[in-house]
């Protein structure tokens, strides 16, 4: 059992020391190519992976200019984080017709490979929601 607790705490201090790596890339249009293989090493204090993805035109935002995907991600503090998602939040429409900027931010390992828009979000709450209920109703049978 110390072996375990050893090895546990070894873990927790090397990986505070080594820090976060998130990838990192500015206003690519997809999320291929330098978004998902350009890596950063993240500085002391930035524990959160911070991904902003915007729709519009370039290079002036202007009407009737072609629509496409504005996406960057980086290393940012969790003030960064929450300072930008409520900088967006009020304009993180997504409606295809109109000018949006969205962020989120994860605690991981490059966790931020992926650019979810929000849609996991619903998709992971309906499964919790279904398994809690149905591990409730084999609770109450078994009872």
């Amino acid at each position: 059992m110390a072996k375990i607790i050893f090895s546990y705490v070894l873990f927790v201090v090397i990986s505070s020391v080594v820090g976060r790596n998130c990838y990192v890339c500015k206003d690519q249009d997809e999320n291929t190519g330098k978004c998902t293989t350009t890596i950063s090493s993240c500085d002391y204090g930035e524990e959160y992976c911070l991904s902003e993805i915007k729709w519009g035109s370039k290079p002036y935002w202007e009407i009737g200019a072609p629509m496409q995907h504005f996406i960057s991600k980086r290393c940012a503090t969790r003030e960064e984080c929450v300072n930008t998602i409520t900088k967006y939040m009020p304009n993180c429409l997504r409606i295809w017709w109109k000018d949006w900027t969205c962020a989120e931010c994860c605690k991981g390992e490059r966790c931020n490979y992926y650019i979810t828009l929000g849609s996991s979000t619903l998709h992971s709450s309906m499964i919790l929601i279904t398994l809690a209920s149905m591990f409730a109703v084999i609770v109450q049978c078994i009872s």
